[in-house]
């Protein structure tokens, strides 16, 4: 995976020597915004593949013939479901 790499424009605004905020223009700050819940969500989903590496699953062709199932079921009339 290659790096993101982003330039800020900070100002940056001591008090007694130190530093103490940093300004950015808004537009910078709205893509740092949205990297971060880029960011967020992409860790939620490793961790949630991580959480569920182990649980059992089915083939694409399975779940079509399931999916077929269900579909042929609820469309007889009420009365022959009974």
């Amino acid at each position: 995976m290659k790096g993101v790499f982003m330039v800020v424009n900070a100002q940056i605004i001591k008090k007694n020597g130190k530093k103490e905020y940093a300004v950015l223009p808004y537009e910078e700050f709205q893509k740092i915004q949205e990297e971060l819940a880029s960011y967020e969500d992409l860790r939620c989903l490793r961790e949630a593949k991580m959480t569920e590496k182990d649980a059992p699953t089915i083939g694409v062709a399975e779940l079509k013939k399931r999916i077929a199932g269900r579909t042929s079921r609820s469309s007889r009339p009420a009365k022959a479901r009974r």
